[in-house]
């Protein structure tokens, strides 16, 4: 078998991940490898290069396309990849990713702790999406 893209899931005794690396969306393989595999804990999820859509459809998703994933694999965490690095000779404006999956967040019912994306050279760890999350319910004890 030959293949051109992949992405992997990392499947361990207490947490799961997921990458789909370069794809399009296909809701009925993302329901299923979230039965089958998920939930997962936490996936790096494209937003970036879609455009234009009847070029880049069936191998880059746009940020509404991976809020869907996000929910299909029942992701806990997702951070927006693939994105306003360099020039990946596509249409969209450079932080227009970003920007877009903020909006389709807010439009599914969801928070930036649930999907988000990192500032250049910015870190993330569980323990920060603790923080916020203690954050955002009005518990200021941990402060």
């Amino acid at each position: 078998m030959q293949s051109l893209w992949s992405g992997w899931a990392v499947i361990g005794e207490q947490r799961r991940f997921y990458f789909p690396g370069d794809t399009g969306y296909c809701e009925r393989e993302f329901e299923v490898l979230g039965k089958k595999l998920g939930p997962f804990d936490l996936a790096a999820i494209p937003i970036g290069c879609y455009a234009p859509r009847w070029f880049m459809k069936s191998q880059h998703i746009n940020p509404a396309e991976a809020v869907k994933i996000h929910k299909k694999i029942g992701a806990r965490k997702s951070i927006g990849v693939h994105w306003g690095t360099y020039e990946m000779g596509s249409n969209e404006a450079y932080m227009e990713p970003a920007q877009l999956l903020q909006e389709e967040v807010l439009r599914a019912g969801l928070s930036a702790v649930d999907f988000s994306t990192l500032a250049h050279g910015e870190t993330w760890c569980e323990e920060d999406s603790e923080l916020l999350e203690t954050k955002n319910s009005g518990d200021s004890s941990s402060s």
